[in-house]
């Protein structure tokens, strides 16, 4: 399984739409089997849902995102975990645990929105 975190400078990055990459972590029998980085290099929010289908993603974490974007990148049938921000790092690791949920990695205002938790963590 593929997770993409929308990144700019080690952090989620604030703002999906405008994202120019995200940092791929592929998850096999509980555990990180690599990482790697990709870039969205279009303005097109479709070419971006098609580029995370082509990487082969899974889940998508990231900030705020635009409901057309995000109805997009779920045609292609990858779940989205929105309004999350936070160090990659920790963010990677709060997935991995299942605890994204925390306060600390909630958008502030986001709260009582429709944040999308995606599916339960490592398989």
């Amino acid at each position: 399984m593929k997770v993409a975190f929308a990144t700019w400078s080690h952090r989620i990055s604030p703002v999906f739409d405008v994202a120019r990459q995200v940092h791929i972590v592929e998850v096999d029998a509980g555990g990180i089997v690599g990482e790697s980085m990709a870039s969205l290099d279009s303005d097109i929010s479709l070419q971006k849902a098609l580029r995370l289908a082509e990487l082969g993603v899974s889940v998508l974490v990231c900030g705020a995102i635009s409901r057309p974007v995000r109805r997009a990148i779920e045609g292609y049938g990858i779940d989205v975990m929105s309004f999350v921000v936070g160090d990659l790092q920790e963010v990677i690791s709060a997935w991995q645990a299942g605890t994204l949920g925390q306060d600390r990695f909630i958008m502030p205002g986001c709260r009582g929105g429709t944040r999308g938790r995606g599916p339960d963590p490592v398989p």
